[in-house]
């Protein structure tokens, strides 16, 4: 039963729930903290004046209340208990759970009423701290709320089971021994607290005061409070109103709101959802099942990984030792890589354990609550907490879905060491005459770029008699620097992908065989496209048509190497949708670092009002979330109605105008002046979504299986290559 204790505690002050209250969302509050959290909230501002006005804000929109960031756009989510835009900001505290708390604005005025009793100032706000959702109280206050009988009785159960020896009630920090209990105010004291707050004298001196023991007894003896309705509070439940799902009096029935209603015998209701309850659990309790021997499977995985890796790491270190001295640097290379991919292993199977344990220990929680919830003979009281506990076990069970009980990573490690050619060349090695090869000559009318991409062809010269085994290719950084490596092979033909745009390159080639290699060829200089330049206005980005104008749009395939899996891919790669309902990243191929660049993509499917982003991320971002939600991704979400700008999951500048089939998105990536905005169908959407953008940067989108997506071609195709004039090629040969 430790595990079902997080379902026992107060989201705001942490300890066991004192005389809870259910809220609307079906979360629980002690009814002390439920008047600490109260915020009251200026006349104009309150969703009732909202109404009137025409605004028509609920006081449960949920979906705007999640969105639109109703209180504060700034706000982090806990703590959201603050006024609104117009009310004054009041300093937060900290519960013992870690919840942001706002004390009162003004502190209540002395009264001798119980707290339940005491007047709650006008228009008074309570947010939830768990789903954050806010509600205003009416002229009842915290009184509104019904009280959660049957949590109080799962709670006593759970303590009188867990503690041997009874504490006191009163301490304010760690609680003493408790050394009698008041049966008329059926409370646990210390003596120093029944001295202070229980003293022998006036009306308090008629009550009796026993032992702990004795008091425990005579509480599980006490019959049960038994549920009142909340609109009459001298009146017990008596029906169960089936469209409202709550238990209601005979006075409801008769003159309240649940006269027309239809209803049902509250014991009939009773059994019903207990039986509801009872069967949801069944599947629950399969997956909890599962989930044990998932994590026993995964336990054994990694064993065995740090056996296979201790055998191949032997087996690595005995084929390297075969070899002479000079191939020792090599060998450690090697084992640092073994190493790498052993530590990842380790990693991701630890974090799934990890995980999976936590769900797992919530799942138990859960299921104990509920079972113990099961016992309470009160119908009243448990049929006004069965509906949430039967919503919360299915989404529970559901999200122990496909993929969550699969693992993550295999126990083999992919990495083979074959030394047996290296072997037999080292067995071969001998005297021979012979000559390097000659240098190779680059064929400057096969030679080309395109967009960020460049084409290279060479040939020997005709006269030449040593023959080539390949060829090395070398390109510098771009920015004259050092030349690196970017081919090595037996073809005379070349593409090097993933360059910058409007960068100059200084390619060169040699060819080599078993003597030596040869002399590197001329130089050849290539210049990659534009993309899109133009001089940086000083004002921002106003007119679409009038940049279009200026700018040459880029148009990239998107890239299956990189993808998810889930990406479906069509049309040559221009199109992309996606086989799962969650969302799923793919980049395009073509990447930018300097320049002005702009492009579009068609929304050529749209069902079901998803949320698709578009943006530019980096080569490592993640791949099965939302576009933005890690610090790799810069994005505009969007449905049908409005957008939002993300990166770092922090959403800002909501946008009224959302997409739909047919709609053209834009993204114009300025990194001249490092900033990134967007368009919908020729429509800036919203102000200049990020500033201070640098590095490489891929065009990028996120996207479900009801969303399909294709990039949109340049209006003005490009003259063919073999009408190009060589000035306009990308190259010339360095003098």
């Amino acid at each position: 039963m430790e595990e079902m204790e997080e379902e026992l505690k107060c989201p705001v002050c942490g300890s066991f729930y004192r005389e809870p209250i259910i809220l609307p969302c079906s979360h629980n509050l002690c009814q002390a903290c439920a008047r600490n959290i109260l915020v009251q909230t200026p006349e104009s501002e309150s969703p009732q004046s909202r109404r009137a006005s025409g605004s028509g804000v609920s006081d449960y929109d949920y979906l705007d209340l999640d969105k639109m960031s109703l209180y504060s756009e700034a706000d982090s989510g806990y703590g959201s208990y603050g006024g609104f835009a117009s009310a004054p900001t009041t300093p937060c505290q900290k519960s013992p759970n870690g919840v942001r708390v706002f004390p009162p604005a003004m502190p209540p005025p002395a009264t001798h009423l119980s707290p339940a009793l005491a007047p709650v100032p006008r228009n008074s706000c309570i947010t939830c701290p768990q789903c954050h959702r806010s509600l205003i109280l009416d002229d009842r206050g915290l009184r509104g709320f019904p009280k959660n009988r049957v949590l109080e009785g799962v709670i006593d159960r759970y303590q009188q089971s867990k503690a041997a020896a009874l504490k006191c009630q009163l301490c304010e920090k760690a609680p003493k021994e408790a050394t009698v209990m008041c049966e008329q105010c059926d409370v646990f004291y210390c003596d120093p607290c029944r001295l202070r707050c229980h003293p022998p004298r006036g009306p308090l001196a008629k009550h009796r005061l026993v032992p702990p023991a004795q008091g425990r007894v005579s509480r599980r003896l006490s019959p049960r409070k038994v549920s009142t309705c909340t609109d009459h509070e001298l009146e017990n439940h008596s029906m169960y109103c089936v469209q409202c799902k709550m238990p209601v009096c005979y006075q409801c029935l008769e003159e309240g709101k649940h006269s027309s209603h239809e209803v049902k015998a509250l014991g009939a209701m009773w059994k019903l959802h207990k039986s509801q309850l009872s069967q949801a659990l069944n599947g629950l309790s399969d997956r909890a099942k599962e989930a044990k021997e998932f994590l026993v499977q995964l336990r054994n995985m990694v064993q065995q990984i740090q056996e296979n890796s201790v055998e191949f790491e032997a087996c690595l270190v005995a084929q390297c030792d075969a070899l002479i001295d000079a191939l020792n640097r090599r060998k450690a290379q090697l084992l640092a890589r073994v190493n790498k991919e052993h530590e990842h292993k380790l990693k991701v199977v630890r974090d799934q354990i990890s995980h999976c344990t936590v769900k797992l220990r919530q799942t138990t929680g859960l299921m104990e609550y509920c079972l113990e919830v099961i016992k309470e003979n009160d119908p009243s009281g448990f049929l006004q907490i069965s509906d949430a506990l039967i919503r919360r076990v299915h989404l529970t069970e559901d999200q122990w879905g496909k993929g969550t009980l699969t693992p993550r990573m295999t126990t083999d490690f992919d990495l083979s060491l074959d030394n047996s050619p290296l072997l037999q060349s080292i067995h071969q090695l001998d005297f021979v005459q012979m000559k390097v090869p000659a240098t190779p000559i680059l064929q400057l009318e096969e030679c080309c770029t395109h967009n960020n991409s460049a084409t290279l062809s060479w040939k020997q010269p005709p006269l030449s008699t040593v023959p080539a085994e390949g060829y090395i290719l070398e390109l510098d950084d771009g920015n004259g620097g050092q030349f690196r490596e970017v081919y090595v092979g037996k073809e005379t033909m070349c593409t090097v992908d993933g360059l910058h745009f409007n960068s100059t390159y200084n390619a060169r080639i040699k060819a080599f065989n078993k003597t030596g290699v040869s002399q590197y060829s001329k130089t050849l200089v290539l210049q990659t496209s534009e993309g899109c330049s133009f001089e940086p206005q000083s004002a921002p980005y106003t007119q679409l048509v009038d940049i279009k104008k200026l700018l040459a749009v880029a148009w990239f395939a998107f890239d299956p190497g990189s993808a998810h899996s889930d990406i479906i891919f069509s049309n040559d790669n221009l199109t992309v949708t996606c086989s799962s309902y969650d969302d799923r990243v793919v980049l395009g191929k073509t990447g930018f670092s300097k320049g002005v660049h702009y492009w579009e993509l068609t929304v050529d499917r749209y069902d079901n009002h998803p949320d698709p982003a578009f943006g530019v991320a980096r080569i490592d971002v993640m791949k099965d979330v939302m576009l933005g939600k890690d610090d790799k991704a810069w994005a505009m979400y969007v449905d049908n109605n409005r957008s939002w700008f993300m990166h770092n999951n922090s959403h800002t500048n909501r946008t009224e105008g959302g997409i739909a089939k047919g709609a053209t998105i834009g993204v114009l990536l300025d990194l001249n002046r490092k900033t990134l905005t967007f368009f919908i169908n020729d429509e800036q959407q919203g102000p200049i979504a990020f500033e201070n953008v640098e590095g490489l940067f891929f065009p990028a989108v996120s996207l479900n299986r009801n969303v399909q997506v294709s990039t949109v071609p340049p209006r003005v195709p490009a003259a063919p290559a073999h009408s190009t004039p060589k000035a306009a090629r990308g190259w010339y040969i360095n003098p």
